[in-house]
């Protein structure tokens, strides 16, 4: 038999074991990115905290002491609750 033949089928045998290897990878990456039901109990809460926040701030910011000493620091963090919720929303599959 001629050492070709047996080179050529040595080199299928790995490119079959590599192409099983890739999408075992690609199986794993998927099983990982599917797993995200963590995400609407994070963001819905930083979400309603944000609002709650601004609300909370709007109403009756001035009778609230830390809020009254955080002055216009409020709408920031308000604000900052509310972008970070939409920013978590984006990684729900």
């Amino acid at each position: 038999m001629p050492e070709s033949k047996v080179r050529n089928s040595a080199k299928k045998k790995k490119q079959a074991k590599q192409a099983g290897d890739v999408a075992e990878r690609r199986h794993e990456k998927d099983a990982l990115a599917s797993n995200r039901n963590w995400v609407p109990w994070l963001f819905i809460p930083v979400g309603l905290l944000g609002v709650l926040w601004m609300v909370v701030y709007n109403l009756a910011g001035s009778a609230v002491g830390f809020m009254r000493f955080l002055g216009d620091w409020n709408v920031v963090i308000g604000l900052g609750l509310i972008i970070a919720s939409f920013s978590f929303m984006t990684l729900w599959k």
